[in-house]
């Protein structure tokens, strides 16, 4: 792996380096223009506000805040396509939106501004895991209504590194052009990056061997292991970026090289909470686990007030960014979370306990299946290359009782063929519900 210098402080935002109480004092003239601003011209919220009898003048300290309304992802739907926006069409530079796979597409907009705030934090979280100007960087995020492509490339852009716009996919191009144009950076899901130092393997490329130094991964949940599986076989330093369409795209939050613990949240454009996933009351103090709300404090075009992420994770005190907090690595999606015999599970946990196991890989999928009204889970996974029918039997037994002992649910493990298992060109789908409706 390699070590990549932390940040020049010269070279941060001003806002890296102010107090907590200057940070907390910039926050509170901001969240209060946001109440007003999206009363005043987003319908719902006027709605929501007045029907939970608060206006904006109620919010006089940061407190405050959690007397007021959460908006949830429905919300959105339910104003499609531009219900939510804050803005005229005249003033709407671009649209986004979610690909709308288990209902109507979630549709965001940005003003000129609105795309200039998120390549500047883009551009921030990218330094803050290593990227440097003048750099170039091999972009591996699918373009088009997903954030992920457009938000990395302006970011990259405005950051003063060289952009290599090659989207999702053409496995074989990507690790061709990682060859002859030698990259320092790469900015791809976690998953995908493992699947190309797979394709690389395969193709007789050592993927240690590659120009790559730094990786900035994100839009889907992963693991410290993975994290090891992914610097150890590419000899790069690997960190997570933070974000989603509703909020803004990638870039809420950023994960620093130089200690690798959680990113850190941007907390001059995004107040941060932690619900009780339950009990939504509840607003949960430093440490405690439980559902991502962010409420934005800049945006022009679409300001979301106490958007619920369905991101499970804990917010931190700030180490690389003290006055920022951090996001505890995100644990799972309360949407993702599987209730086995009434025990709640994450992929992430099998990802955890697998990767422990020498002879079993980071391929997997979860099937879920129902038989004599009993629910049932079944763990496919790939073994390592070179491993003998009795490494990969004596992995199956390791794991079972690894799941058991660990999360408490028994499941059946089937180690698959090498390379049968669906690979990712972007997020990876890990879980197969094939339970009768």
């Amino acid at each position: 792996m390699i070590e990549t210098a932390p940040a020049d402080p010269s070279q941060l935002d001003a806002a890296e380096l102010m107090s907590r109480d200057e940070l907390e004092a910039l926050q509170l003239t901001r969240l209060q223009h946001t109440l007003a601003y999206a009363y005043d011209r987003v319908p719902l919220y006027k709605r929501k506000f007045d029907e939970a009898g608060v206006h904006p003048t109620d919010l006089r300290e940061l407190a405050d805040l959690s007397k007021f309304p959460y908006t949830a992802k429905e919300d959105l739907r339910l104003e499609y396509p531009f219900g939510m926006f804050a803005v005229p069409q005249s003033e709407v530079l671009r649209i986004h939106a979610s690909s709308g796979t288990t209902g109507r597409p979630t549709v965001v907009g940005y003003t000129r501004n609105d795309i200039n705030i998120w390549g500047s934090l883009v551009a921030r979280s990218m330094r803050a895991s290593g990227v440097r100007p003048g750099m170039k960087v091999h972009n591996a995020y699918g373009y088009g209504l997903f954030t992920g492509g457009l938000g990395a490339h302006y970011g990259a852009e405005a950051l003063g590194t060289t952009v290599i716009p090659m989207s999702g996919g053409q496995t074989e191009k990507q690790i061709q052009l990682i060859q002859d144009f030698e990259p320092d950076a790469i900015m791809c899901t976690p998953t995908y990056l493992l699947a190309l130092m797979d394709a690389m393997a395969h193709q007789g490329i050592d993927p240690r061997s590659t120009s790559l130094k730094v990786a900035v991964c994100g839009a889907e949940p992963w693991t410290d292991e993975m994290r090891h599986e992914l610097e150890s076989g590419m000899d790069l330093d690997a960190c997570d970026i933070y974000g989603l369409s509703e909020v803004m795209g990638p870039g809420v939050a950023g994960e620093c090289v130089e200690t690798k613990d959680g990113d850190h949240v941007w907390e001059d454009h995004f107040i941060p909470e932690i619900i009780d996933p339950m009990d939504h009351s509840t607003v949960l103090p430093g440490g405690q686990t439980g559902e991502l709300v962010f409420t934005s404090l800049t945006k022009e075009a679409l300001p979301v007030i106490r958007y619920r992420t369905n991101d499970l994770s804990s917010l931190l005190p700030g180490t690389a960014r003290p006055s920022m907090r951090r996001m505890a690595r995100i644990s799972g999606r309360s949407d993702d979370m599987i209730i086995l015999h009434g025990i709640n599970l994450f992929p992430s946990q099998i990802e955890a306990l697998a990767l422990r196991i020498p002879a079993l890989s980071p391929h997997f999928q979860l099937e879920l299946t129902r038989t004599a009204r009993l629910d049932q889970m079944t763990v496919h996974i790939e073994p390592r290359e070179n491993t003998t029918p009795e490494d990969r039997a004596a992995a199956a037994l390791a794991l079972r009782a690894q799941i058991k002992s660990h999360i408490g649910v028994s499941c059946a493990v089937d180690v698959a063929e090498p390379g049968s298992l669906a690979r990712s060109n972007g997020k990876l789908r890990r879980i197969y519900d094939n339970r009768p409706r």
